[in-house]
C-alpha cells in the first residue's frame, strides 16, 4: 500500500491544504456603526504530520510585543521546512487592539471570559468563537503577553509544571526564568488545560511599547519550541540555548507611603533580604522612605512610574533555591539574545531594559 497522504485542516470555517498557507478570516462582532471585526488568522499546514501549535498574541489588546513577534515569525524562511501545523492569531482582542485598551469595550478582560458561551457579553461570545473555531484544533499552544501599561516584565515562561509536555515546551523556550505558575479562572490557559492542550505563556516588556530584546527572544523561542516538537528541524545553534530556572513562588513588593519614587533595582537584578530597591519621597519634603526586599530573589517584573500610591505594586520578585544559578541564567539570556542574528535591528531601535541605565 502506498503511504497515505496527510489530511487537511479546517480552522474557522476554511479548509487548508497539505504544503499550502493561507490567511483565515473570522467574524468576532460588530461596533454599533455595523462595522465588522474580523481575526485574522495564518494558518501554515505542512505537508508531513506533526503538531497543530496555535500562536496567538493581544489577548490584553495593548500587549503589542507579542503581536511584532508573530509578525517576525510568519516571514521566517525555516516555516517552508515545518512539519505538522501551525496556526498563528497576532491580535485576538481586535477591539482592545483598536483603542490600545487591555479590555473589551464593556471593560471585561477577555482573558478571564473562557470558555465562553455563543449566547454571553461580547468577551463570553468572542472566547466561544475562538476556543471552537480556532483552539480545539489544535494540540499545543503558546500564547504571548507583556507586562500591564508602565510595568515591564523580564522575558519568561509561566506554565503549570504538573503537565509534562507544558514543562517541556517551557523548558525549551529559552527564557532565562520559569514560573510554575497554576492557571487563572476564566482564562485561556485554564481552558487549554481543561481542553487538554499544552501550553505556555510568555510575558515580556511593558504594554503599548515594542522591546527589541523581548521580540527577539519571542521569536526565537516560539521556533525554539517548535524545535522540541519536531516542527523544524534541529540545528546546531538550538542546543547552546542556556538552561533556565524554576520559580516556584514569586510575590510583589508593594508601596508603603504615598510620594515620588526612585528606583534603584533594575529588572533582571538579583537582590538579597534587606536590599534597598527604591527610596519614596514627598515631593515637598527631603525625607526618604525606603522600599527594603524582603527576601532573596530575582526581578522579573517593575513599575516604571515613578508617581506611586500606598499599596502600588513596585517590584514582583521571584524565589529561587539557588539564586546565583538565577542570576546567571539571565546574564547568559541577555548575552545570547544580542549576540543572535536571527534579527539584526538598527541600534538606536533596540531598548536597554536589562542594563545598568
Amino acid at each position: 500500500m502506498g503511504k497515505l497522504k496527510r489530511r487537511s485542516i479546517t480552522i474557522a470555517g476554511v479548509t487548508v491544504n497539505p504544503g499550502r498557507r493561507q490567511k483565515v478570516y473570522l467574524d468576532v462582532a460588530k461596533l454599533y456603526t455595523h462595522t465588522s471585526l474580523e481575526l485574522v488568522i495564518e494558518v501554515i499546514h505542512g505537508r508531513r504530520d506533526g503538531p497543530v501549535l496555535l500562536v496567538s498574541a493581544a489577548i490584553h489588546g495593548d500587549e503589542l510585543n507579542g503581536v511584532e513577534i508573530c509578525r517576525q515569525l510568519l516571514k521566517h524562511h525555516s516555516l517552508d521546512r515545518i512539519r505538522g501545523t501551525l496556526v498563528v492569531v497576532p491580535v485576538v482582542n481586535i477591539f482592545g487592539f483598536i483603542h490600545r485598551s487591555r479590555y473589551l469595550p464593556d471593560r471585561r478582560d477577555l482573558n478571564r471570559c473562557f470558555p465562553g458561551t455563543p449566547t454571553g457579553s461580547v468577551g463570553g461570545r468572542a472566547a466561544y468563537l475562538f476556543r471552537t473555531e480556532i483552539m480545539n484544533h489544535c494540540t499545543h499552544a503558546i500564547d504571548l503577553h507583556t507586562g500591564a501599561v508602565h510595568r515591564s516584565n523580564l522575558p519568561q515562561i509561566r506554565a503549570n509544571l504538573d503537565n509534562q509536555v507544558a514543562e517541556l515546551m517551557a523548558l525549551n523556550f529559552g527564557a532565562p526564568v520559569v514560573i510554575d505558575s497554576k492557571v487563572r479562572d476564566g482564562s485561556l490557559r485554564e481552558c487549554a488545560d481543561k481542553e487538554g492542550i499544552p501550553i505556555i505563556l510568555y510575558e515580556a516588556g511593558e504594554a503599548l511599547r515594542f522591546d527589541m530584546h523581548s521580540i527577539k527572544a519571542g521569536v526565537r523561542g516560539v521556533m525554539n519550541v517548535m524545535r522540541c516538537l519536531d516542527m523544524l528541524p534541529k540545528t546546531s545553534h538550538s542546543k547552546k540555548k542556556s538552561s533556565p530556572v524554576i520559580a516556584r513562588a514569586s510575590y510583589w513588593i508593594r508601596a508603603d507611603h504615598d510620594g515620588t519614587c526612585l528606583f534603584i533595582a533594575r529588572l533582571g537584578q538579583r537582590v538579597k533580604k534587606g536590599d534597598v530597591l527604591a527610596l519614596i519621597s514627598s515631593p515637598f519634603s527631603q525625607n526618604d522612605s525606603e522600599v527594603i526586599s524582603k527576601t532573596n530573589g530575582i526581578i522579573i517584573g517593575r513599575n516604571n512610574i515613578p508617581l506611586v500610591n500606598e499599596g502600588d505594586a513596585l517590584f514582583h520578585i521571584a524565589k529561587f533555591d539557588t539564586i546565583v544559578k538565577a542570576e546567571q541564567s539571565v546574564e547568559s539570556f541577555i548575552s545570547q539574545i544580542q549576540d543572535d542574528p536571527l534579527l539584526d535591528q538598527p541600534t538606536d531601535a533596540i531598548n536597554e531594559p536589562y542594563g545598568d541605565n
